[in-house]
């Protein structure tokens, strides 16, 4: 009877760690331990489908001929502030696994499809994916602006495997992400002022861009950091047009720019260089780096040099000590826990995803909400902080397990909107335009 006890309780609690390792909540909905500004706001959010068409470009996917011309066919995924609240969605979605074979999965999320839209004019946000990434794997912060009245329209790029490590296949991703990125934008701008659709939700002349990975190069560049000639051989000429000095170089910034969030950004590709002449000192926007100090994709150095080299925009740097790369993207679902590949597209060797993600929405929110809507409350939250996380202390907070949120200075030096004991692990830093 003992070793059927025995038996039983040890199931049970199998049971329960693997509940505990793949069960999944929607990301956008923080947990206790979030910061102040992770929290949602004060709308439902809604989520709709769209696409917008480009004929004529470039055919870039790897066995297309040379010189061969395609409709680019650009499938959106929209999130906006609804009316009223809904039942939530399931988003199905797929990232390429070792062997170039896409693994399909599913994640919860807390948008209704087609909810009506919310009164009022929202400012525009595009959203752009890492390589080989989906809408969906951002979806936590789609979601989580949208809920803060934001209309964030993220655009599935259709990258090929990453697997493939090609030149062929890289030509692609990296020639088509700023011009993906200024075409989105200046068509939702476009149908946003003809009040077409959901995009009469959106206010054209407030817009951000936020980019992750191959996306924040992306954003980088539709923010006015000028494109290397060098970098249109590795393009199969497609940038050729767009780079400093070329024709149409002027067609890749993006109009009424209020802000720029650029997550673990491609800085270089290889020995190429990405930009040229003022190279990032050309962006004049402000501008939020977010990296962690062990990224060894883009490099913690590369993007720390962005940071310092953005002389002519207000800038910040967000620094998750020990983080790696993939600190934009979900927890990885089930199906994507079997193998070392699929997890690490997702997960972090020490970071939480309910953790960290909450910490990126707070920042981002304060971000946006400052430099985009003008909302100067939100200073607290971004200025005047120690850069240093670890050092902040806060003398009258209560002992023990406190939830309530540091005030910030004058009372305390725990960064403003953290919990007593959950500031920590993280670097801040700030430099005004020169």
């Amino acid at each position: 009877m003992g070793s059927r006890i025995g038996m039983a309780i040890g199931a049970a609690l199998a049971l329960a760690a693997a509940v505990g390792v793949t069960a999944q909540e929607p990301l956008a909905r923080p947990s206790v331990d979030s910061p102040e500004l992770a929290a949602l706001g004060a709308y439902p959010v809604g989520i709709a489908d769209a696409a917008f068409d480009q004929p004529g470009q470039i055919d870039l996917r790897p066995d297309a001929p040379a010189g061969a011309r395609a409709n680019r066919h650009l499938p959106l995924m929209i999130w906006y502030p609804a009316a009223a609240p809904g039942a939530g969605i399931t988003y199905r979605t797929a990232l390429s696994g070792e062997d170039g074979v896409d693994v399909p999965f599913d994640l919860p999320g807390i948008a209704t499809r087609g909810a009506a839209a919310a009164r009022g004019r929202f400012p525009l946000v595009i959203l752009a994916h890492g390589y080989g990434n989906t809408p969906a794997v951002l979806s936590w912060l789609g979601e989580n602006l949208a809920s803060k009245g934001y209309v964030v329209v993220a655009p599935a790029f259709g990258d090929p495997a990453i697997s493939l490590r090609t030149a062929a296949a890289r030509a692609g991703p990296i020639a088509r992400r700023p011009l993906d990125i200024a075409f989105v934008a200046r068509e939702a701008q476009r149908r946003a002022r003809a009040g077409m659709g959901v995009f009469a939700a959106a206010d054209a002349d407030r817009t951000a861009l936020i980019g992750y990975s191959m996306g924040g190069y992306g954003v980088l560049t539709a923010a006015g950091a000028p494109i290397d000639p060098a970098l249109a051989g590795l393009t199969r000429g497609a940038l050729a047009p767009y780079v400093a000095g070329g024709a149409q170089s002027a067609a890749l910034k993006v109009a009424n720019l209020k802000a720029v969030v650029a997550i673990s950004p491609a800085n270089r590709f290889g020995d190429t260089p990405i930009w040229s002449g003022d190279g990032i000192a050309a962006v004049t926007t402000p501008t939020l780096f977010v990296v962690g100090s062990q990224d060894h994709v883009v490099g913690y150095d590369g993007v720390r040099a962005l940071f310092d080299g953005a002389v002519h925009a207000p800038r910040y740097l967000l620094t998750f000590k020990e983080a790696g790369h993939s600190i934009a993207l979900v927890g990885a679902p089930p199906a994507m826990r079997r193998r070392f590949w699929d997890l690490d597209w997702f997960e972090d060797a020490v970071w939480r995803k309910d953790r960290l993600l909450p910490v990126e929405a707070h920042f981002i929110t304060a971000f946006l909400d400052r430099h985009v809507k003008g909302d100067a409350s939100r200073d607290a939250y971004l200025d005047g902080l120690v850069a240093d996380s670890d050092s902040g202390r806060w003398a009258t907070a209560p002992i023990g397990r406190y939830a309530g949120y540091s005030p910030g200075p004058p009372a305390a030096t725990t960064w403003k909107g953290f919990q007593p004991s959950r500031a920590t692990g993280m670097m801040f830093e700030t430099k005004p335009a020169r």
